[in-house]
């Protein structure tokens, strides 16, 4: 593994319980590197599940305090009931309470300001996508607008993928609902613009949550119905964005330490499948490999190929 610079920044996408590859990733990372995620990094963004780990990172979880977390809470939080298997007939699938109360738990009473009067500080940056503005919020301890939201609020507004959980004070939900389910270009422009440090001296590791699988039968798509486009159509959308938000950073912070990691599903995981666990702890494990093998992300590879020189 490449050294770290002066500054090390993380950001964490979105993607459910696939936040199990994560924190079994950073589990690796720590035992490498002999210190906890709070020790490597000094500002992590997040969105979605990417949030609640971004936010233990800056509480002081370890990584495997983290991991045991999900393993522990998939299946109250994703617990299958009529509700969950009728949820085109209900306004939501799952109670916001299971998660709402392990956050508690875990994360306390803490305020977003708390984080930025820490020592050490900390700059945590969590995602969410405000309805009654049509805009993303990029939710900071060191902005007064967000000071004194709690932690809990922060993540749950960031985690409420709509019709899976109740919308968040009836006006937020999850952030990747807008262009931000990989916050990386987010970290990037927090790195130079907000934080002032010099992206020469600053590492960037971006995680991604697991790219499905390309299962769509071209021959047929003249013969779809308009339902069947849904699926595709928002796959097409969530890939292009977070490979956009990668370009992005690549292009525009060329003096970054800038290093995305990502993993092929061999097939398509669900984000409320508790039942992958197992699975997903074995795509962290390979996540983590990657990590300390610097095996970047294919999609970096091609743009650094297809580049103008």
């Amino acid at each position: 593994m490449k050294p770290l610079r002066k500054h090390v920044a993380i950001a964490i996408d979105g993607g459910g319980i696939k936040g199990v590859m994560v924190t079994r990733a950073l589990t690796l990372l720590e035992q490498h590197l002999g210190r906890g995620c709070s020790e490597i990094f000094q500002l992590a963004a997040g969105t979605s599940t990417g949030s609640i780990i971004s936010a233990g990172i800056g509480v002081g979880l370890t990584g495997n305090e983290m991991h045991q977390l999900y393993t522990e809470l998939g299946d109250r939080v994703f617990r299958k009931t009529l509700r969950s298997r009728l949820w085109f007939l209900t306004h939501y699938r799952y109670p916001r309470e299971p998660l709402q109360n392990a956050l508690a738990q875990h994360l306390g009473s803490l305020t977003m300001g708390d984080l930025w009067n820490s020592s050490p500080r900390i700059d945590v940056v969590i995602t969410a996508f405000d309805l009654l503005e049509s805009r993303t919020r990029f939710i900071k301890p060191w902005k007064a607008e967000y000071a004194t939201w709690p932690v809990v609020k922060a993540v749950l507004a960031s985690s409420s993928v709509p019709t899976y959980f109740p919308v968040v004070d009836n006006r937020y939900v999850d952030g990747g609902v807008g262009s931000y389910a990989n916050p990386c270009y987010v970290a990037a422009y927090e790195i130079k613009y907000c934080l002032g440090w010099d992206p020469a001296e600053t590492t960037l590791i971006s995680l991604g949550t697991g790219r499905d699988p390309h299962v769509v039968n071209v021959d047929h798509v003249n013969r779809w119905w308009v339902w069947q486009w849904l699926s595709p159509l928002l796959g097409a959308f969530m890939n292009s964005a977070a490979d956009q938000q990668v370009h992005l950073v690549d292009t525009f912070f060329e003096d970054l330490d800038f290093r995305r990691f990502q993993i092929d599903f061999t097939r398509p995981i669900a984000m409320d499948d508790p039942s992958a666990i197992p699975e997903l702890t074995a795509y962290g494990e390979e996540l983590g490999r990657m990590i300390l093998a610097d095996k970047l992300d294919w999609s970096m590879q091609i743009q650094a190929a297809t580049a103008p020189v």
